[in-house]
């Protein structure tokens, strides 16, 4: 390709990438289809001249797809297109058109993407989620136990180590017992689980979030809004 810029939109997915490239008048200069694979995409922006930007849809692959380009394009802009209108099914080639002219006229919302040390953040912050949302599931399930056998437990004593021989005992089927049992094994894990998460995503984050171009005039005031800060951003 002749050395001008070029502004390439991939429409990622997890086995084939739509690629498309238009020079700066608009013209659409290639369209291809690629295996969303590091060495057929390497190959195919190592035939590039000029200056190139990309972009693509902040998505699962994309915090991947950011480092593996971002030291051999002259820019890489991750983009939000949510609650935006599309014309033709996502995923063709027409979307990927349009993604090539908006980010050749500019009017692509910009995802903050930075070093790995955020991505690993990221997946520190999901780890965290997920631990709550398992918690909450194993105590409905221990609590579930115990109220299909008529036994009332209200509160959280249920939960408490401390007290769990005394709950054990208001069951008298073995083999439900063992269950209970596991499951508040079960519990105790995930909160340990949880609290190392929550500390280690309290002291990272705040960090990392301050040196973002789109975080350092606001930074997060309380864990809540940290955490979505951190998994959305």
């Amino acid at each position: 390709m002749k050395r001008t810029t070029k502004y390439v939109a991939l429409d990622v997915h997890q086995a084939t990438t739509v690629a498309s490239v238009r020079e700066e008048s608009g013209r659409i200069l290639a369209r291809s289809i690629l295996p969303t694979e590091k060495d057929a995409l390497l190959e195919f922006f190592g035939g590039m001249r000029g200056s190139v930007h990309v972009t693509f849809e902040e998505g699962t692959q994309a915090q991947w797809l950011h480092d593996l380009l971002i030291p051999r394009v002259h820019r890489v802009l991750v983009c939000d297109r949510r609650g935006e209108k599309r014309q033709g099914n996502k995923g063709d080639i027409a979307d990927a058109d349009q993604l090539s002219e908006d980010l050749r006229r500019g009017s692509l919302r910009a995802v903050y993407h930075g070093s790995g040390h955020r991505a690993a953040l990221k997946e520190l912050a999901r780890t965290y989620e997920n631990a709550v949302e398992d918690t909450t599931r194993t105590m409905l399930r221990l609590k579930a136990l115990f109220r299909a056998r008529a036994i009332r437990t209200p509160g959280q004593e249920v939960y408490q180590p401390e007290s769990r021989g005394e709950w054990l005992a208001k069951l008298p089927d073995r083999a439900v017992r063992y269950r209970a049992e596991s499951l508040s094994a079960q519990l105790d894990i995930l909160r340990e689980i949880r609290q190392k998460a929550n500390e280690d995503v309290l002291e990272r984050s705040v960090v990392i979030l301050v040196q973002a171009p789109s975080h350092r005039s606001s930074p997060p005031t309380n864990h809540a809004a940290l955490l979505e800060r951190v998994v959305r951003a």
